[in-house]
């Protein structure tokens, strides 16, 4: 089995829609093998973000991903596990992403778009072990 990470972000655990999107994942058949709804701090929020640490959006994007608690997830499934759930996610603007898809069924702003899924196996193992250790 191959295994991916998941951010539902706070904005769509405010919204109250991590039930819809983990019932999304599901539904296709990925299964859920790690799942924990906490804040995540700044620390933990630089050392995720950090390739993203010398742009002008980085204090932004730390701020809201550390402004209420979001559900973390590691999932499950065949091969490229991480490509299934980036296409079910759509595209980084809501704006462009299609119907069907996370982002373009819910979301309305590029800043809060709802969820991060791992880009590649490498970055997805690199991000289980950075919230859930112990996997």
């Amino acid at each position: 089995m191959d295994r991916t990470f998941v951010i539902v972000k706070p904005d769509a655990v405010e919204r109250g829609l991590a039930g819809e999107i983990l019932a999304r994942f599901e539904r296709k058949g990925l299964k859920l093998a790690a799942a924990e709804l906490r804040p995540i701090d700044a620390d933990l929020a630089g050392r995720h973000y950090a390739e993203h640490a010398e742009r002008p959006f980085f204090p932004e994007l730390v701020e809201f991903i550390t402004r209420s608690p979001s559900l973390l997830v590691v999932l499950e499934g065949p091969q490229d596990t991480w490509k299934v759930v980036r296409s079910m996610m759509g595209v980084t603007d809501p704006k462009e992403a299609a119907p069907g898809t996370i982002r373009g069924d819910f979301g309305t702003l590029v800043a809060e778009n709802l969820v991060h899924g791992s880009d590649g196996p490498e970055s997805a193992e690199r991000e289980i072990h950075l919230f859930f250790p112990h996997l």
